[in-house]
C-alpha cells in the first residue's frame, strides 16, 4: 500500500459522474473504493487531499498516475472559468474533484455503445455481466474473483443470442459488428492515439452502433481530446436553457469537454438524492 497526494481529486465524483463504470464503493466499505481497469484490480480509499493505495509506487507511477490524470491541473480549469457564468461557476463547484479518466479503448467503446438510451445503474449492470461472463476471470489480493473486460475476439466470436444473457436489447448486433471490425483490421483503433480529435472521431464513426454523441465520449473518456463535446439530451437541455446562442467553445479551447463534465454531472445530479442521480440516463 502506499500514500499519495493528490489535490482537486474526488474518488465518489469521478465513480458518479458517468464516465466510467468498474470503478466503485466496495460493499460494506464506506470509504473503500474498487476499480478494475486494464486488466487489474485497485482499491483506494481517500482523506481529503490523501489517497492510500492497494498498489506498489511503480504501479502507481506507470499506471495508475495517468490513469487518474494526475498530470493535468484542474484548478487552472477552474480558475478559467468567467466568474459572470453563474451556471458554470455553480456547476464547477458542485463536480469539483472530477477528472477525466483515461481509459481503455475497446472498453470505453463498448460501454459507451450500451449507454445509449440507457441509465448509469443499469450501463453497470449490463457491463459487469459482460464482464462475469465473457471476461477473464482472475483474483485480487483478497482471493477474491473478478473478471477483466472481454477482449474483442472474444465478443466478435459470440452469436447475438449469446450475447442476449447481458441484457443488451437492440446493442447486441453492434457489438459483435463493431468486435469485429476491430478483430479483422476494418477499423484500427491502434492507430487511434496517435490522430488528432476531428480525425479519430471520424474513424471511430466507422464502427457500427457508433454515432457523433459516442464517439464524442470515446475522444474524451479514452482518447483524452478534452474538446470533445458531448452533447446528449442532459447537455442539449442546459444548452438550451443557459447558452441559447451555444457553448463558449473558443473560451475555454482545450478544455471544453471537462466544463461538459461538470454541467452534466450538475444537471444529473444537482440538489438530488444520491438514488434519483443512478436513476438518470448517460447518454
Amino acid at each position: 500500500m502506499i500514500t499519495v497526494t493528490v489535490k482537486n481529486f474526488d474518488l465518489e465524483k469521478t465513480g458518479r459522474s458517468g464516465q466510467c463504470f468498474r470503478l466503485n464503493q466496495r460493499p460494506g466499505e464506506k470509504d473503500v473504493y474498487s476499480l478494475i481497469a486494464y486488466g487489474e484490480y485497485l482499491e483506494a480509499s481517500q482523506e481529503g487531499d490523501t489517497f492510500r493505495l492497494w498498489c506498489t509506487k511503480e504501479e502507481w507511477e506507470n499506471r495508475w498516475k495517468e490513469y487518474f490524470d494526475c498530470g493535468t491541473d484542474y484548478g487552472r480549469i477552474y480558475d478559467a472559468v468567467d466568474k459572470e457564468d453563474r451556471y458554470l461557476s455553480d456547476a464547477v463547484r458542485f463536480g469539483s474533484g472530477i477528472r477525466i479518466l483515461r481509459q481503455e479503448l475497446f472498453e470505453t467503446i463498448i460501454c459507451f455503445i450500451i449507454s445509449q438510451q440507457n441509465n448509469i445503474s443499469r450501463i453497470r449492470k449490463c457491463v459487469e455481466t459482460l464482464c462475469t461472463l465473457y471476461g477473464e476471470s482472475r483474483l485480487n489480493f483478497h482471493g477474491e474473483e473478478y473478471h477483466v473486460f472481454p477482449t474483442p475476439e472474444r465478443l466478435s466470436s459470440l452469436t447475438c443470442e449469446e450475447l442476449s444473457r447481458c441484457h443488451l436489447g437492440y446493442r447486441d448486433k453492434y457489438i459483435i459488428r463493431t468486435s469485429k471490425q476491430i478483430v479483422s483490421g476494418e477499423v484500427d483503433i491502434k492507430r487511434l492515439p496517435r490522430m488528432e480529435y476531428g480525425e479519430a472521431r471520424k474513424e471511430l464513426m466507422k464502427l457500427c452502433g457508433v454515432g457523433v454523441k459516442v464517439a464524442e465520449c470515446i475522444c474524451l473518456f479514452s482518447l483524452h481530446h478534452t474538446d470533445a463535446f458531448p452533447v446528449d439530451t442532459h447537455i442539449r437541455s442546459v444548452l438550451s436553457s443557459h447558452y441559447p446562442d451555444g457553448f463558449p467553445l473558443s473560451r475555454y479551447q482545450g478544455f471544453a469537454g471537462v466544463l461538459q463534465q461538470y454541467a452534466f454531472f450538475y444537471d444529473l445530479y444537482g440538489e438530488k438524492t444520491a438514488s434519483s442521480f443512478e436513476g438518470k440516463a448517460r447518454r
